[in-house]
């Protein structure tokens, strides 16, 4: 109070301009809640300087309070339509943001309050939310307020309705709309192609792109995926060829596309052209084509070379790269590889998820390490979570059938807490097979008919069964029951590829132009392999004919016409590789080891299940079966 009494007396409007700091110190943007900015808003006025409030400020901190209205009051008494702008500011922050749900009931609250009246900016903001947010309700409303307000020619606007209503599977109204535009871009185009691609209709994606006026790379990227997807690989490379043909560069999206189809059709030059591309056009950082880049060197069987890659990647290594890598091992019989990989994974701290697990069964399997693929089959949900899925059970059923557990193979399909499906039960038929176990395979057998019943592989599986325990008649009554149902039988086709030019060989097709010259190479190189110890497995010829017949099927199996045309059309240390779309039987399996040692030549053999590397006389799957 003493201190009080010696201030000076001076007038009150003289003291109260000492007490409020003069209006050019207030920071008039230093406000975070709607109490502060009310404070703010009072001095300004106080000060005759709320003209210097920052209205975006305002909408932003009221938007989705109780305090909305009092921001509307202010940015309405704002002048030059910056009410108009800060709104849109607001309604661009939120669709944008980690909520764009915000921006939508935003929207709301400013048409329950009557303005300001949308324009093309605003729409637009609200339009991005709701296909951020699949909302085609508010979407609906916002296109019948580009008709009312005379917007349908802005291109942007249209080209956002056919966006929004493609994402939330309303493809026939985005079809409406595309179709309806008076003017279509790239985008536009792109847009529609893309969307009916990712709906599964390849068909109306590709008619689009014939009809379309002008291409750009992402227009033949969503084509090139597309194929891909559908499983139209062969399509997809063309198309990608075409493209280049065009002067078109391809981006590192449709690198990752081509390589996938690389990968698919076993395709290992076009594969190691784009990886050149790719490191000339600075992608070999790009962590999908890496992957991808794995993917392609593992199915073309050059393990190594996907395992340069997988190095090269060091930390900036993925799931995706472990778990490819893994696999690749698995296919190509190096299982001890896989499993030490998956150690090597878990040190670097990278959790491993259900593709991981996938490939470290079927290195199990292949190894018949039954104790390991029991404890992984129940480490991948103990120690984290991951729900068995159908392609895990089918790998343990394998591993059992292959072991010969079948009864436990059997009690696993019965107790699995999904309902198993005809590649399940496949597993377990090949285990009968295997085991000569014909009545188990008879009830596998009933399940696969009522699952699959157009699959001649099981049909050809069970024949067999019956074959090699000697059961003719009933080997007989399978062919008629194929016949009866409509199965044909697959004929074994096999391909390799030779200076850019695939040729492709079937079991028993003597049409290939230098069929000739390939059954001459053969005889010669019968001698050498019957000196070296090899006798003809007729066993796996299951037609009741006499062995010399038999021995005449077995050396027109695709995959030796494949080799032999191989062995004369390939220069001295060059590997062979070989696709073929079935299994490949033991008696190629035994020759092929033999020839591999004869000729000094690595042969690649990548049939349904598996890669088999032959070399020395030697095979990287030790035991065939």
């Amino acid at each position: 109070m003493m201190f009080c009494s010696t201030l000076p007396s001076t007038p009150s409007h003289h003291h109260q301009k000492v007490l409020d700091p003069p209006p050019s110190t207030v920071n008039a943007t230093n406000f975070n809640t709607v109490l502060e900015l009310k404070q703010v808003h009072a001095l300004l006025v106080k000060t005759q300087s709320h003209h210097s409030l920052p209205l975006t400020r305002v909408a932003l901190i009221c938007a989705l309070t109780n305090h909305f209205s009092y921001a509307h009051k202010i940015l309405r008494l704002s002048p030059n339509s910056q009410e108009l702008f800060a709104w849109n500011f607001c309604l661009k922050h939120f669709a944008e943001g980690e909520s764009p749900h915000d921006a939508i009931t935003l929207f709301r609250r400013l048409r329950q309050m009557g303005t300001p009246i949308p324009d093309h900016f605003m729409c637009s903001f609200v339009l991005k939310a709701c296909t951020r947010v699949s909302d085609i309700q508010t979407g609906r409303i916002i296109h019948a307020f580009v008709v009312k307000l005379g917007l349908t020619a802005n291109l942007v606007l249209q080209n956002m309705f056919v966006h929004l209503y493609a994402v939330c599977g309303e493809m026939s109204d985005a079809r409406l709309v595309f179709d309806k535009m008076p003017q279509r871009d790239v985008v536009t185009w792109n847009i529609m192609i893309s969307q009916l691609v990712k709906a599964g209709d390849f068909r109306g994606a590709y008619g689009l792109f014939c009809l379309m006026p002008e291409r750009n790379v992402k227009t033949w990227t969503s084509m090139i995926s597309g194929f891909v997807r559908c499983g139209k690989s062969e399509e997809a490379v063309g198309l990608f060829l075409e493209m280049e043909r065009e002067g078109l560069r391809p981006n590192e999206v449709t690198v990752v596309a081509v390589l996938a189809a690389c990968a698919d059709l076993g395709d290992l030059e076009l594969g190691r052209s784009v990886h050149q591309f790719a490191d000339r056009s600075g992608f070999h950082g790009n962590v999908h084509v890496c992957n991808t880049l794995i993917d392609v060197y593992v199915k073309c069987g050059c393990l190594e070379e996907g395992y340069r890659v997988f190095v090269a990647m060091r930390d900036r290594r993925t799931v995706v790269s472990w778990s490819s890598m893994i696999a690749g091992f698995a296919m190509h019989g190096y299982g001890e590889k896989a499993l030490e990989l998956y150690d090597e994974m878990i040190g670097s701290g990278v959790e491993p998820n259900h593709v991981t697990f996938i490939g470290l069964l079927h290195a199990c399997s292949h190894m018949g390490l039954v104790e390991k693929g029991r404890e992984i089959f129940a480490t991948m949900t103990r120690a984290y979570g991951i729900v068995p899925r159908i392609e895990h059970y089918g790998c343990l059923v394998d591993l059992l059938s292959r072991a010969g557990l079948l009864k436990e193979a059997h009690e696993v399909i019965i107790n699995m807490p999904i309902l198993p499906n005809g590649v399940i039960w496949g597993a377990l038929l090949g285990g009968c097979r295997l085991h000569k176990n014909t009545e188990l395979a008879e009830e596998a057998m009933k399940h696969i008919s009522e699952l699959d019943p157009l699959n001649d592989g099981y049909y050809i599986v069970l024949s067999n069964a019956y074959a090699e325990v000697g059961k003719w008649e009933e080997v007989t009554k399978i062919r008629k029951l194929m016949k009866n149902r409509g199965v044909k039988k697959t004929p074994g086709c096999s391909s390799i590829t030779i200076d850019g030019t695939v040729h492709e060989f079937v079991a028993g097709d003597e049409s290939h132009p230098e069929c000739d010259e390939v059954f001459e190479m053969w005889e010669k190189l019968l001698v050498k392999m019957k000196e070296k110890g090899y006798v003809p497995n007729t066993s796996v010829v299951l037609l009741d004919v006499e062995d010399k017949e038999k021995e005449k099927f077995l050396f027109r199996h695709s995959e030796k016409l494949a080799l032999v045309y191989g062995l004369i059309n390939t220069k001295p240390g060059m590997p062979i590789r070989i696709i073929k779309n079935l299994r490949m039987c033991e008696d190629c399996h035994a020759a092929f080891k033999i020839l591999s040692a004869i000729e000094k030549k690595e042969i690649v053999v990548r049939d349904r299940s598996r890669f088999h590397c032959f070399k020395n006389g030697d095979c990287t799957c030790k035991d065939y079966w």
